[in-house]
């Protein structure tokens, strides 16, 4: 299944032992690469070498299929196998024809060379690949590529021109506010004082308001 149609000279069809990631999971975390995932296959790589663009932080960019058993959301997995690998990887996770992509930032781990910390994680929807309207734009540089095609998975086209890093400040703040407005829903139904019930909602507002405004900036 081609999602991004890109050049041959980027392509690798190798196929990825389930157990090369042993070193990396819990017990629990290794049953369910058995039970949940068919086959994992690094499909492309993205280097100076394969596209003939520069590199500048980033040294290389690769690209997974991730074959389910189920249809699964499998973020805990993919974790496991970002933490592994040095270089950005953009996952392709494929269930009966339909597909979600998924992609983290990184950063290596300060004391562990052999591991990598994520800093935020970018995912879509499941959709068909009919109906994809994400692109790898083979433009610029490495980093370029993948600051822009992190922004497509986030919807904040509006950080186009803005760092990764911008992006994933918004994206936080985003995340912080949805689950500030959860809890102060839940406090208010389980509150059983009138005052502390004005208090909440008041919070409540304030929030949901500058939930808006943030969505609304990343509409433009």
């Amino acid at each position: 299944m081609e999602i991004f149609n890109l050049p041959p000279a980027t392509i690798v069809n190798r196929v990825i032992p389930k157990n090369a990631f042993d070193r990396y999971t819990t017990t629990r975390q290794k049953k369910l690469f058995t039970d949940l995932i068919l086959r994992i296959t690094w499909i492309h790589k993205l280097s100076p070498e394969t596209i003939n663009l520069e590199s500048k932080e980033i040294i290389e960019i690769q690209i997974f299929r991730i074959e389910l058993k189920t249809k699964e959301n499998i973020t805990s997995l993919l974790e496991v196998i970002d933490k592994a690998v040095p270089y950005p990887i953009i996952f392709i996770v494929e269930y009966n024809g339909n597909v979600y992509l998924s992609t983290s930032p990184k950063h290596p781990h300060p004391v562990n060379s052999d591991n990598c910390i994520i800093d935020w994680t970018f995912t879509t929807d499941w959709f068909t690949p009919a109906s994809n309207s994400y692109r790898l734009e083979l433009q610029k540089n490495l980093d370029a590529i993948y600051q822009e095609f992190c922004v497509q998975l986030s919807g904040n086209l509006q950080f186009a021109k803005k760092s990764i890093q911008e992006l994933i400040d918004h994206s936080r703040l985003i995340d912080s506010l949805r689950k500030e407005i959860a809890r102060l829903k839940a406090s208010i139904v389980n509150s059983q004082q009138f005052k502390q019930k004005v208090e909440l909602n008041l919070r409540l507002k304030a929030a949901e308001m500058e939930l808006r405004s943030l969505l609304m900036d990343s509409a433009r």
